[in-house]
């Protein structure tokens, strides 16, 4: 037998059904802030990703899906949104409608790492991207999106963690700052770590492991090392996260795990578990090709926001329901039941029937399983009469029903 591919899931049932649940809030979500979906390929030139992700990042390095295609081109399936969603801004001239550009997507992602809890080597994204504003309030009306999707979806306990990174030249003094702090205690990090410090000291803040963790309370802080414009900038998304009734913390430590943010920086947080995360960009457009753009996004994993509404409301069921069950007795009723089920689902009623052919007590069984609210059953005398008995399948209450008003019946009773 051949199964799945390790990192991989399939999605059905009652879990599925939550999964269209979660999208269908998220696409009407986006439709209130006025943003639109954009659907980007599943694969792209390896460079947008080395160029818009970021060379020191454990996801260029470690993690991409990278194959050579007949023409001897490097390609790679997506490994997160965002460098996909800039390339298309650039290519499409987007930066010549009416700014900001505001687009979301639910996309399928991979990476090829280790696999854990709520954490997939192909999973799917919720991402929205804002391009077209260098201002404070775009950071805040990103995270309010973010913010008012979870409390839509029910997650409880989120904090929202929030910081800056600071420009380009904040970002280098820091460095500085933070390569001779953690220079003086490499000995105390993990091996990853210490790779990481070499390319990118940045990245040790985004480590998970005890003997990092204990180093890193100590390090200095980002925040110290902001210029003017920064500090207003920052102080600004908290005045008006503010005024929008979002409670947060500032928190230095936050500095994401790809190498394009600037300044804004956050992540929203629950049981221990990051649900989403994003931040500001004003540098990605341009080294894509583009003209300088400010921007600012976030991603969320679905399969990840999943687990923890399970956590926190229990294991996902299945629950069947269908309208009405169409039962038959003989060949004759055995093929006007087909014709009377379509009937029905054209006029919107979820009508199931027998394909199988079983006898009338396996039938009644079966409309029970799918949680079927009203049956009937079709032999010879019902079809030489025109009408037959329609039953509550809860209470057992049954009336008789002329066939050909069968269909308006039962949407008066199940709408």
């Amino acid at each position: 037998m051949i199964q799945l591919v390790k990192g991989t899931k399939d999605i059905y049932g009652a879990e599925v059904k939550a999964w269209q649940s979660i999208e269908g809030k998220m696409r009407r979500l986006c439709e209130t802030f006025g943003i639109g979906e954009i659907r980007t390929p599943a694969f792209e030139f390896t460079e947008l990703f080395v160029r818009g992700v970021g060379e020191t990042t454990d996801i260029v390095q470690k993690e991409m899906y990278t194959f050579t295609d007949d023409g001897d081109r490097s390609l790679t399936l997506r490994p997160e949104g965002t460098a996909g969603v800039v390339r298309a801004y650039i290519e499409h001239g987007m930066h010549n409608n009416a700014q900001p550009t505001k687009l979301y997507y639910i996309s399928p992602t991979f990476r090829c790492e280790n696999t854990q809890a709520g954490r997939q080597r192909q999973f799917h994204q919720f991402g929205v991207e804002m391009l077209g504003s260098y201002s404070a309030a775009q950071d805040a009306e990103a995270i309010s999106v973010a913010a008012a999707l979870l409390e839509e979806m029910g997650v409880k306990g989120v904090e929202l963690r929030i910081n800056s990174l600071g420009c380009p030249e904040c970002r280098g003094r820091y460095n500085k700052k933070l390569r001779e702090f953690i220079g003086s205690n490499l000995d105390r990090l993990c091996p990853t770590c210490k790779e990481r410090f070499e390319k990118n000291p940045l990245r040790v803040l985004d480590c998970k492991e005890e003997s990092c963790q204990a180093v890193i309370a100590n390090a200095p802080s980002v925040l110290d090392c902001l210029d003017e414009e920064c500090t207003a900038h920052f102080q600004k998304v908290q005045d008006i996260l503010t005024e929008m009734g979002i409670p947060f913390v500032v928190d230095p430590k936050i500095v994401r795990g790809l190498d394009y943010y600037t300044r804004t920086v956050f992540e929203f947080v629950s049981d221990g578990l990051t649900v989403c995360g994003g931040g500001r960009y004003d540098n990605l457009v341009e080294e894509c090709g583009g003209k300088p753009t400010g921007a600012v996004g976030f991603g969320l994993g679905i399969e990840r926001l999943v687990m923890i509404l399970e956590k926190q409301n229990g294991a996902i069921e299945e629950h069947p329901e269908r309208d009405v069950y169409i039962g038959s007795m003989g060949e004759k009723g055995l093929i006007r039941a087909q014709g009377i089920t379509l009937a029905l689902r054209k006029a919107g009623v979820r009508a199931e029937c027998d394909t199988v052919e079983r006898s009338v007590k396996a039938q009644m069984k079966y409309a029970n399983k799918i949680g079927a609210k009203y049956s009937v059953i079709l032999g010879d005398s019902e079809l030489e009469s025109g009408q037959v008995e329609l039953k509550e399948m809860e209470t057992g209450e049954k009336e008789t029903v002329s066939l050909a008003e069968l269909a308006e019946v039962l949407l008066k009773k199940v709408k």
